[in-house]
């Protein structure tokens, strides 16, 4: 896949972002979670839970930040011109390349984005801000609902990145939502978006052809289906692995543990790459405002020996 399309469609993904309350506000540059990324926020913005970035508590206004490697930037900065961010619903007013304060390159690029429904909706105004570093680039999206922050507080707020070293993998997984008190043996290969990690048992972090289990542990901050829906819902979640095919599953299952509602499926599957048979456990956790989700691979032949620890790992998730 090449950055162009890949830019692109991270645009559009983070274009539908909206707002809601997080966490609290510091004099100092605030970093989110295991982002490499800091800012001075604007009045009323706070660091997300939903998402790498920041919101404003009263809705209408996030600052949205995406980490790709340093060569990118050059592909970028070709490939973010007007026609190409107009396909993606972004009409461009303004672009600027910007020195930043401790010597980085920026280009800035500001719009706005219309609203089909309901009609007569106001445009939303829109940034985009490529930031260049010899280490990783930087894609910081701000968008705002007219009259929700003034234009000149979220440029200000853009144009105020710091670029900290990049953390350690531990450092990456304490910055995690929830803690894994104990690994059951698993060691962290990477974490994915601040609220997810990934896991695995052996001396490889490239997994092919699955030679090695691994265990993807995540929270979402959205609403969670009702009761009644759960069992359809984690249903679909399982299903939508596009890297498996031939689900069959063996059990399917609610309980309630330690206060909290979670629903268990372990499924028979056929891993797409390498038509391996594997068994994939998923299990999800029900919160008041999201929900938790740990999915483990194993192939089939290592069954019995794996999915205990997989268990093992998600009852011991502190959050």
């Amino acid at each position: 896949m090449s950055t162009s399309p890949l830019s692109l469609r991270l645009l559009a993904l983070l274009s539908c972002l909206a707002g809601l309350p997080a966490a609290a506000l510091a004099a100092d540059p605030v970093y989110p979670p295991g982002s490499r990324f800091g800012f001075d926020p604007a009045k009323e913005m706070v660091v997300s839970r939903r998402f790498t970035g920041f919101e404003r508590t009263g809705g209408g206004a996030t600052v949205s930040v995406v980490e790709l490697p340093a060569q990118a930037y050059k592909d970028l900065t070709a490939n973010f011109t007007d026609e190409n961010l107009k396909s993606q619903g972004l009409v461009v007013k303004s672009r600027e390349t910007l020195k930043l304060a401790d010597g980085r390159e920026g280009l800035l690029v500001t719009g706005e984005q219309p609203i089909e429904q309901p009609p007569g909706t106001p445009a939303l105004h829109k940034w985009v801000f490529l930031v260049s570093d010899p280490t990783v680039t930087g894609i910081v999206i701000g968008q705002t609902l007219p009259g929700a922050e003034a234009d000149d507080a979220m440029r200000a707020m853009l144009t105020s990145v710091r670029v900290r070293p990049a953390l350690t993998l531990d450092q990456q997984v304490a910055a995690l939502p929830f803690r894994v008190t104990d690994t059951a043996g698993f060691r962290p290969v990477r974490v994915l978006g601040g609220n997810s990690v990934l896991y695995t048992v052996g001396p490889k972090d490239q997994m092919v052809n699955l030679e090695q289990p691994i265990l993807v542990l995540a929270e979402a901050v959205q609403p969670a289906p009702g009761a009644e829906q759960r069992d359809a819902f984690a249903k679909a979640a399982l299903y939508s692995n596009q890297t498996m095919k031939d689900f069959a599953i063996e059990r399917s299952q609610s309980f309630r543990q330690n206060g909290a509602d979670w629903h268990e499926i372990v499924a028979r599957a056929v891993d797409v790459p390498s038509g391996t048979p594997v068994v994939v456990s998923q299990t999800i956790r029900f919160q008041p405002d999201g929900y938790f989700r740990a999915v483990g691979v194993v192939r089939a032949s290592d069954r019995e020996a794996m999915l205990p620890r997989f268990r093992k790992v998600v009852d011991a998730i502190a959050f």
